[in-house]
């Protein structure tokens, strides 16, 4: 039996986020490159809510030190209006220092696709720009976002 989470996915997390029209590319569909900035801004959110973020370019904890190691996406309908969609994140593995996320761009109810895809991201010491362990406090929130 699927069980639904309170944002209406049987896993992970649904952010809803907005296109607008300067994201749209000269044929008025949703430009490529912005589907990373979306999915950036759903995840990123997600973290923020918890107090995982950067105020006054600090970090607000450890973890939030991060970066994208890797990304991959596979479209399969434009985005062709403004206003919002919904991006569904999860992670299909956490590492030692490392946080494998799917997810797809959505239409609010789910029902359309647009994009899919993963992302990998790599917890850095700012120190030395090196992977270093997500902390207990991190792993634990991220519980939640597991597949």
């Amino acid at each position: 039996m699927t069980t639904v989470t309170e944002t209406g996915a049987a896993y992970g997390a649904v952010e809803h986020t907005a296109v607008h029209f300067d994201d749209l590319d000269a044929m008025g569909i949703l430009h490529n490159s912005r589907y990373a900035v979306l999915v950036e801004r759903a995840v990123s959110q997600w973290w923020t809510d918890r107090g995982v973020s950067f105020t006054g370019g600090r970090p607000t904890t450890p973890d939030a030190f991060n970066a994208v190691r890797e990304y991959a996406i596979i479209f399969h309908r434009p985005v062709a209006s403004v206003g919002d969609i919904a991006v569904h994140f999860w992670l299909d593995r956490l590492g030692s220092s490392s946080a494998s996320y799917g997810f797809r761009v959505t239409s609010l109810d789910g029902e359309v696709v647009y994009a899919e895809g993963r992302r990998v991201n790599i917890r850095l010491d700012p120190a030395t720009m090196r992977p270093v362990p997500w902390t207990d406090h991190a792993r634990t929130l991220a519980t939640a976002l597991i597949r």
